[in-house]
């Protein structure tokens, strides 16, 4: 699944009259990038969420034929439901174990076979992408990678849920391998951040971090971040 409903607000003024999904990189719009990474590693079948502007990501998707991949699309025209609820909202659209799923607005070249292997290796709930990198919002790991807690460091806001002596703050890159029977233990409605199911979810269940760092990734998160996008990717 390819989050990409986003209303692009930090990317204005393009995200005033477009998605920011269609933002060029290269000459090819961020989700047709996202969309080709994902066939390099045999993933075809993709669900794309939209809400701003839908209309454009549905026409350019046909337009394009999918960029040579099976499309489905998520309808969150009548609200805009995160990254959490937006996953649950296209629960039924995800049937392959594990799935896979993007922020649209990332640019990777995180290798998506060791990912999954190792998501399986560790028989987590839930695989996570994570790199040593500046931000202000990290998850927090112990000496394995498990997910204990959450930090802002802009805000100072704070959430431990597995109290360790020891927790790192390493940066999400947006890239998640998911068990399906992670769907069924959601217990948050409507409009929520995935980030809150995380932390409920990672007491009782193993999510993982898999480290990257060093590997080239960009948030495509403003207009000024596509010079050094186009340099990467």
């Amino acid at each position: 699944m390819i989050f990409s409903a986003g209303l692009g607000t930090r990317f204005k003024p393009w995200t005033d009259s477009h998605p920011k999904a269609l933002a060029l990189v290269n000459g090819k719009p961020l989700l047709q990038h996202n969309i080709e990474y994902l066939q390099r590693y045999g993933i075809y079948e993709v669900v794309v969420n939209v809400h701003h502007f839908a209309d454009q990501i549905e026409e350019a998707i046909t337009r394009n034929n999918g960029w040579g991949s099976k499309i489905v699309i998520s309808d969150e025209k009548a609200e805009l439901l995160e990254t959490g609820g937006g996953l649950l909202h296209a629960s039924k659209l995800l049937q392959h174990e594990p799935f896979v799923t993007i922020n649209v607005d990332v640019l990777t070249s995180l290798n998506l076979n060791k990912l999954i292997d190792f998501h399986f290796q560790s028989e987590a709930l839930a695989t996570l992408s994570i790199q040593q990198r500046i931000t202000y919002r990290y998850f927090l790991w112990n000496n394995q990678n498990r997910l204990c807690g959450w930090r802002n460091v802009k805000t100072k806001d704070e959430r431990i849920v597995i109290p360790e002596e020891t927790l790192t703050e390493k940066a999400f890159t947006c890239v998640t391998v998911y068990r399906k029977d992670f769907l069924s233990l959601i217990n948050q409605k409507g409009k929520f951040s995935i980030t809150e199911t995380f932390l409920t979810l990672a007491p009782n269940h193993l999510i993982n971090g898999f480290d990257h760092s060093g590997e080239p990734f960009i948030d495509v998160g403003k207009p000024n971040s596509v010079l050094d996008a186009e340099k990467l990717f």
